[in-house]
């Protein structure tokens, strides 16, 4: 996979280990599959994998997509893609920024949490895809968690995140511009830093209003392949 960085410009971490992962999950792909794919560089890594098992076998599949990313790199590759509208997955796989021991997740440093989190609750299987770097004692230890609101609602969804134990909020901002990150849905970022998370606080946050989705994945039917 030498052709890695043709598509993928951002530096990818721990290439070998998320090769053999790749490896793992493209032996999972099957003729005729709709696939849910993922967002990130670990992702990446295993589209490249069934991208090359599409071509050495002559299979199809359907890709449905959690970003714009990797819709763009799945037509450089010719796979095709559906929107979740149109198909449900047979399974997806994504992902993590942090997995704790019960296989709960912090995700969306990209910004993608919402079709991921789409993705992974209409999957029948979901396959959560990280290195030894991602695996954590704590939920938290490494990552705030990203929380996506409307712009409008920002001060109230940080004051209340407050109220929920986040020691810190901050809105994203933009490396490459002024401004903040903007997600696909047109909305806006805070990262909340929590330094204890209960079973609950997914619902707790998904209940303020003008949250529109966060990165908390708690309690959900994956399996970690590492």
């Amino acid at each position: 996979m030498d052709y890695i960085n043709n598509i993928w410009t951002k530096p990818i971490t721990n290439l070998e280990e998320k090769q053999e992962i790749a490896r793992k999950i493209a032996e999972k792909v099957k003729d005729g599959d709709v696939i849910g794919f993922g967002s990130g560089s670990t992702s990446y890594v295993a589209i490249m994998e069934i991208a090359n098992k599409i071509k050495n076998e002559n299979i199809n599949i359907t890709a449905i997509p959690t970003s714009v990313e990797i819709e763009m790199i799945c037509e450089k590759l010719g796979i095709p893609t559906a929107s979740i509208r149109s198909k449900k997955p047979n399974w997806c796989f994504d992902g993590a920024d942090e997995v704790d021991v019960n296989c709960n997740l912090i995700k969306g440093r990209g910004g993608a949490m919402f079709r991921e989190k789409l993705n992974i609750c209409l999957s029948p299987k979901t396959y959560i895809l990280v290195d030894k770097s991602k695996i954590v004692d704590k939920l938290g230890t490494n990552f705030p968690i990203p929380v996506e609101c409307s712009i409008n609602s920002i001060n109230y969804v940080k004051e209340e995140l407050v109220k929920l134990g986040a020691s810190q909020t901050k809105m994203r901002m933009a490396k490459e511009k002024d401004g903040p990150v903007i997600t696909e849905n047109g909305n806006v970022i805070v990262d909340a830093k929590f330094n204890d998370i209960c079973d609950n606080l997914e619902k707790q946050i998904k209940s303020i209003t003008g949250v529109i989705e966060s990165g908390l994945f708690i309690g959900y039917n994956v399996e970690v392949l590492g």
